[in-house]
């Protein structure tokens, strides 16, 4: 099969034929219809997150959100079979664990990123193996196309999950989105949905003019603002209620948790450049004095995803307003490099293999 494999960080992923892979036991093969090309491709790429004990080497397929269809199942294999339409998420958990029994998937003890481990490679490819397959695949309702579902396992999935079961967003409430790319557009819009009142914060025209689009009520030029987290608070009466730092480099992180008013929650959703290496310096004080939550969140459950569905089902929620463009398998090198200059608006998705 056709794959897009890591050579050397951020050089140019080879497009060649590899084996196809065999399920494990408990796993199934996916037939690849849809694949994002999403940020945190770009900072496997780079090489990113050694820190965190993860950093796909070369010889790695990499992808991580995508949409398809069973065309083999394990053994072990009991809710799945060939034909079934599904999505697959970003973190692998499973479903053996605490974390997984309880529902919170997301955070496995024994968690494996789809697309930057050996053991998970991933969807740059025409199929792609899922372990777990019965805890982590998630069929897809009928009406749903894959290639609009091509990020529900990670941007759209991550923002929800952020917006609406980590954070207290309540109708009304100014919640600032600090990074406009596919996941910060997916927060602005679902945050909209939830009836907050968006403020979307990006240095590029573009990205703020989709935010616009997508449900933002108010945006601050980044590049333009000489103090971005006042003029968050201008806008927001004093502070937003609600703020998220959907990129990962310090100046965002602080700009995001200086945007808050009092009791305010600061969610950080972007993980670290190289730069950074996971350490951002904070205004502790300024927090402890206005009692500021600084909350976590990484993706989502599987067992969550239904949510999700039914918001669709009813015309509330849209995954497909982030994507951007359809791409071939041939075109990922292009929409990497330009990620590191920031120039993608929404999430380019790989419809052809």
């Amino acid at each position: 099969m056709r794959a897009a494999v890591l050579e050397a960080h951020s050089e140019p992923l080879s497009i060649e034929s590899v084996d196809r892979p065999e399920p494990a036991p408990d796993g199934a093969v996916v037939e690849t219809e849809a694949c994002g090309i999403c940020r945190s491709d770009w900072h496997g790429w780079q090489g990113d997150w050694d820190w965190l004990g993860i950093k796909p080497e070369p010889g790695q397929i990499m992808g991580h959100e995508p949409a398809g269809t069973v065309v083999e199942v394990g053994d072990d294999v009991e809710h799945l079979s060939e034909g079934d339409r599904v999505a697959v998420p970003f973190n692998i958990g499973d479903g053996a664990c605490k974390q997984c029994r309880t529902g919170f998937g997301n955070t496995c003890e024994n968690l494996v990123p789809l697309g930057f481990a050996e053991v998970a490679q991933g969807a740059f490819a025409e199929e792609v193996h899922v372990p777990s397959a019965d805890y982590n695949l998630v069929e897809l309702p009928g009406a749903m196309s894959a290639t609009d579902m091509a990020g529900l396992g990670c941007r759209f999935m991550t923002s929800f999950h952020a917006l609406a079961h980590r954070a207290d967003v309540e109708a009304g409430d100014w919640v600032a989105v600090h990074g406009c790319g596919g996941i910060g557009l997916s927060a602005v819009h679902i945050a909209d949905v939830l009836g907050g009142n968006v403020i979307a914060v990006d240095l590029k025209p573009g990205k703020l003019e989709k935010a616009e689009e997508l449900g933002a009520v108010e945006t601050v030029n980044a590049a333009e603002a000489d103090d971005t987290p006042g003029a968050v608070q201008a806008l927001a009466d004093g502070g937003a209620d609600v703020s998220v730092d959907a990129l990962g480099i310090a100046e965002t992180c602080r700009n995001s948790v200086l945007s808050l008013g009092t009791r305010g929650q600061h969610v950080q959703i972007g993980l670290t450049t190289q730069e950074e290496e996971g350490m951002v310096a904070l205004p502790t004080d300024a927090m402890v004095m206005q009692e500021i939550e600084f909350i976590g969140s990484l993706g989502m459950s599987p067992t969550n995803y239904d949510e999700i569905f039914r918001m669709v089902s009813t015309d509330k929620l849209d995954p497909s307003s982030v994507i951007s463009e359809t791409v071939t398998l041939e075109d990922v090198n292009e929409k990497l490099a330009a990620m590191s200059d920031f120039e993608t608006v929404g999430i380019p998705v790989i419809d052809e293999f």
